[in-house]
């Protein structure tokens, strides 16, 4: 059964509210890497969730750099309570210094209560048990946050399978038609030595040149232009690259590698190059490799 190519690109948001009437919201993106690499931004307080959050996450990601962070807002207002000590000290300072201004009223009571510090929230600290119960809804809410994200990521690589498939179809094509341009070399530096001899020599002037010679020469140029090894392997590596897209899961690293032997393979196919419509065939097989290589980076 094939299973599905993943990009390691995607996104996810899940949001709602807890039963205190806090709403949160876990937000995911994620992007390429070269390994797996998890950044937490937790609100203080809930350091706690990483360790769960991290092992979760672990188990269905492979590669690519993640980010993830939690937001909350609580609805809830704390009651206001006067602070006993900033109270008496504001209260002291006022009452000594009306003492001091002649006609000057006594200080009212709104009017230091309205003073900054004088009253402050007070929320009452949950409980352990409410506290566990929390962190359970929002460890929840984060693995549907990561299944949304792993959907994201699988949906990407549909749409990159595809893309892959039509360039290896390219890349086929294309070493198809270096395969044939190959096999004409041998007899087209046959012809542009003979041709070389008689402009040195003048008409006819190869015939000055034993048979053998000119085999041998001929045969040298030849064994050194020869790029049949360089397209089998090349059409080892496509027939290889289709499997790996194939496999689908985890392909990424795999195909990282074969892609450097496809730009091996066609670099050692221009430079041994004969002619200037292999050297263009050649050089139309290394851009589309580079496509292919810009494509496998979003591979997980």
């Amino acid at each position: 059964m094939t299973k599905r190519l993943c990009s390691m690109t995607g996104f996810s948001r899940e949001a709602g509210t807890l039963a205190d009437g806090t709403a949160f919201a876990w937000e995911m993106k994620s992007v390429n890497g070269r390994g797996l690499e998890l950044r937490f931004r937790l609100p203080a307080g809930l350091d706690a969730l990483e360790g769960p959050a991290r092992e979760a996450a672990s188990k269905k990601l492979k590669r690519g750099n993640v980010q993830i962070g939690l937001a909350l807002r609580s609805e809830t207002r704390a009651p206001l309570m006067p602070d006993p000590a900033a109270l008496e000290r504001v209260l002291e300072l006022a009452t000594g210094l009306a003492a001091r201004i002649p006609g000057a009223e006594p200080p009212r009571a709104e009017a230091l209560l309205g003073l900054p510090g004088v009253m402050r929230a007070e929320l009452a600290e949950p409980s352990e048990a409410e506290e566990e119960v929390r962190r359970a809804a929002l460890i929840a809410a984060f693995q549907r946050a990561l299944a949304t994200l792993v959907a994201s990521r699988a949906g990407e690589g549909d749409r990159l399978r595809e893309i892959v498939t039509g360039l290896l179809d390219e890349i086929e094509a294309l070493r198809t038609a270096a395969a044939e341009e190959a096999a004409t070399q041998p007899a087209q530096q046959q012809a542009r030595l003979m041709e070389t001899l008689d402009g040195l020599l003048g008409e006819n002037g190869r015939a000055r040149f034993p048979e053998e010679r000119l085999a041998q020469e001929v045969a040298l140029l030849a064994a050194k232009s020869d790029v049949r090894e360089e397209l089998d392997r090349l059409a080892a590596h496509i027939h290889a690259a289709r499997a790996l897209v194939a496999e689908g899961e985890g392909a990424g690293r795999k195909l990282d590698f074969l892609v450097q032997e496809f730009v091996r393979e066609a670099n050692t196919l221009c430079s041994k190059s004969a002619s200037v419509a292999l050297t263009r065939i050649g050089l139309d097989l290394k851009a589309a490799i580079e496509r292919l290589r810009e494509q496998a980076a979003n591979v997980e």
